[in-house]
C-alpha cells in the first residue's frame, strides 16, 4: 500500500451524518402479571401518600398549625407529626437525607435499580401518565398507526387533545398538592376555588405543573437514561450477589421459531421490548437505560406459558447464578433440557455481604444518633453569644465587662418565667440582665420566654482587675433555673479579659 492510500477504515466522515440522532419514540404496551400487579400497588401507594398527607390532621394545641406535615417557611418551622423541626436543627434532615441515600445504596446492593423501578417518583407518574395515554388513544398498535398517518382526522385530534388535557389536569393536582406541603391545604384549596391565589403561590403552583408535564408526559424515558445521575454509578454498588432483572441467556439462546430443533426458549417475539418503558432489549445483558422495572419478565413468562415452556426465562437473577447456569448447560444442547440443569446450579443470593453489612451498620449508627438526639433534646434551649467587637470593655474604674446576647429557646406553647444564674466566676465578679427587674426568693433575675419561639436577654459580666490577673479567659456557665432551682437549660462560655 502506497503512502498516499488509505484503508477503509480511516476513510474521511461523511459529513452528511447528523452529529446527533433524533429520539426514537418508545410505545410502551400494557402487560398483565405479578410484577405489573406490585407495581400497582406501589403506585397506589405512593400517589395516595402524596395527595393525602397534606390534608392529614394534628392538634398542637392553640395558635399551632394543625397540619400533620408542614414546611412552614414563614415561622421556620417542619412539622412532621409530633415533631417539631427548628431552623437551628437542621442536622436532622442532613441525617434523613443521609439515611435516604444509603437506604438507596443499600436496595441497589441487593436488588439492582429497584427504586428507579418501582418507587422513583418519576417512574410512578410516566406510569400513571401512560396509563392514561393507553385509556384514551389505545395499546401501542393502535397509537403507532395513529401517530404514523399522514394526516390526523379530527376524532385522531380530539384523542390527542383530550390525552394532554388529562395529563395538564394530573400535573395541576400534582403541583398543588407539592404547595401543599408549605401552606395549610384547605386554605390553599379554598383560595383555588374562589380564584384568591397569591401570585406567588400560583408561580410555584405553575411552576411544578409544568415540570410534571414535561417530564412524565414528554421526557419520559429520556429523564431515566440521559438526566438522572445514577445510572451512571450504580453499577458500582452491584456485585456477583446482587438480584437484577436479566435474559437467562443460557436457556434461550441461540433464539428461533418454536416449531424449530436445535434452539433455545427465546423465540425472538420481542415482547420484552414492546413492554419496555425506556425500549431497551433486555437480552443485550445490563444497560445504563434499564431501570429494572420487571414488565419484560410478565411479558416473557406469558408467551412461555402460552407455549407450554417453563417460566422464568427473564427474571431477577444474580450475576453468579447466570455464570453458573451457562457452566451447568455447557455441554448440554439447546432446549428444554436445560432448564433443570441450569436451575439447579443456582444457589439463594446472599444477604449479608460485606457491603450490605456495612450499609446497615452505617444506617444503625445514624438512626441511633438522631433518635438519641430526638430523645434527648428539651423544650427549653439556651445559647450564649459573646461579644466580639469589642472582646471586651475596660471601665472607669479599671473593672472588665463583657456582653452577651441570650437566646431562650422555648418549642411549648405557652410561655414560662425561669431564674437566670451564672456560675465560675472568679471572686468579686457581678453581672446583670438588661431591663430585667423581676427576680426569685434568691435574688437571680427572673426572664420570660417567648411560647414557641425565641427570646433574647442582654447579659454584662464585670469582675475587678484584681481577680485572677495571671489569667486571660475564664470558662463560665450560665444556667436556666425552674421555680423550684431544677436546671431547665445551660451552656458554657468564657470571659475574657487583657493580657497580663
Amino acid at each position: 500500500m502506497s503512502r498516499m492510500e488509505k484503508p477503509e477504515a480511516f476513510a474521511p466522515d461523511d459529513r452528511s451524518q447528523p452529529l446527533y440522532a433524533d429520539r426514537v419514540r418508545v410505545y410502551p404496551q400494557a402487560v398483565q402479571g405479578a410484577v405489573r400487579r406490585s407495581k400497582w400497588a406501589i403506585l397506589v401507594l405512593c400517589l395516595g401518600l402524596y395527595y393525602l398527607v397534606p390534608w392529614l390532621r394534628w392538634d398542637r394545641g392553640p395558635g399551632q398549625p394543625d397540619q400533620a406535615v408542614l414546611v412552614d417557611m414563614e415561622h421556620g418551622r417542619l412539622f412532621f407529626f409530633f415533631l417539631e423541626i427548628w431552623p437551628q436543627e437542621v442536622y436532622y434532615l442532613t441525617g434523613l437525607l443521609l439515611l435516604g441515600a444509603i437506604a438507596i445504596f443499600a436496595a441497589t446492593s441487593l436488588f439492582g435499580r429497584v427504586w428507579c423501578g418501582f418507587a422513583c417518583p418519576q417512574t410512578v407518574w410516566t406510569d400513571l401518565y401512560m396509563l392514561v395515554e393507553r385509556l384514551i388513544e389505545g395499546d401501542r398498535n393502535a397509537r403507532m398507526r395513529r401517530d404514523r398517518k399522514p394526516r390526523w382526522s379530527a376524532a385522531d385530534w380530539g384523542l390527542k387533545i383530550g390525552k394532554h388535557l388529562a395529563w395538564v389536569a394530573i400535573a395541576a393536582l400534582t403541583g398543588g398538592a407539592w404547595v401543599m406541603y408549605f401552606t395549610d391545604a384547605p386554605t390553599l384549596a379554598r383560595e383555588v376555588l374562589t380564584l384568591s391565589v397569591p401570585t406567588v403561590t400560583l408561580g410555584f403552583i405553575g411552576l411544578f405543573t409544568f415540570t410534571t408535564y414535561l417530564l412524565a408526559g414528554w421526557a419520559r424515558e429520556q429523564v431515566c437514561t440521559y438526566m438522572c445521575p445514577w445510572p451512571r454509578f450504580q453499577s458500582a454498588m452491584l456485585d456477583s450477589d446482587s438480584l437484577a432483572v436479566s435474559y437467562r441467556g443460557w436457556r434461550g439462546e441461540p433464539r428461533g421459531k418454536a416449531r424449530d430443533a436445535g434452539v433455545g426458549d427465546c423465540v425472538d417475539c420481542r415482547a420484552c421490548v414492546n413492554v419496555c418503558p425506556t425500549g431497551v432489549d433486555i437480552r443485550d445483558g445490563m444497560q445504563m437505560a434499564c431501570i429494572n422495572c420487571g414488565l419484560c419478565i410478565d411479558a416473557c413468562d406469558g408467551i412461555m406459558a402460552k407455549l407450554g415452556r417453563q417460566t422464568g426465562l427473564i427474571a431477577f437473577e444474580t450475576v453468579g447464578n447466570l455464570a453458573a447456569g451457562h457452566a451447568a448447560t455447557a455441554a448440554i444442547p439447546p432446549g428444554p433440557a436445560r432448564c433443570a440443569p441450569g436451575m439447579a446450579a443456582r444457589r439463594p443470593a446472599r444477604l449479608m455481604r460485606p457491603r450490605t453489612v456495612l450499609y446497615a451498620a452505617a444506617m444503625t449508627l445514624i438512626g441511633g444518633i438522631m433518635l438519641l438526639g430526638l430523645a434527648t433534646r428539651r423544650d427549653v434551649s439556651l445559647e450564649a453569644l459573646r461579644d466580639r467587637s469589642p472582646l471586651f470593655v475596660r471601665l472607669a474604674d479599671g473593672s472588665i465587662r463583657n456582653s452577651y446576647t441570650l437566646k431562650l429557646s422555648d418549642r411549648r406553647p405557652t410561655p414560662d418565667h425561669l431564674a437566670i444564674s451564672v456560675e465560675g466566676l472568679p471572686p468579686g465578679a457581678s453581672w446583670g440582665v438588661l431591663d430585667v427587674s423581676e427576680a426569685d426568693a434568691a435574688g437571680r433575675p427572673v426572664v420570660a420566654t417567648r411560647a414557641d419561639g425565641v427570646a433574647e436577654y442582654r447579659l454584662f459580666v464585670t469582675t475587678a482587675p484584681e481577680a485572677r490577673p495571671e489569667e486571660e479567659s475564664t470558662p463560665v456557665r450560665i444556667q436556666l433555673l425552674a421555680p423550684g432551682g431544677a436546671e431547665r437549660a445551660s451552656v458554657g462560655t468564657i470571659f475574657l479579659r487583657p493580657r497580663t
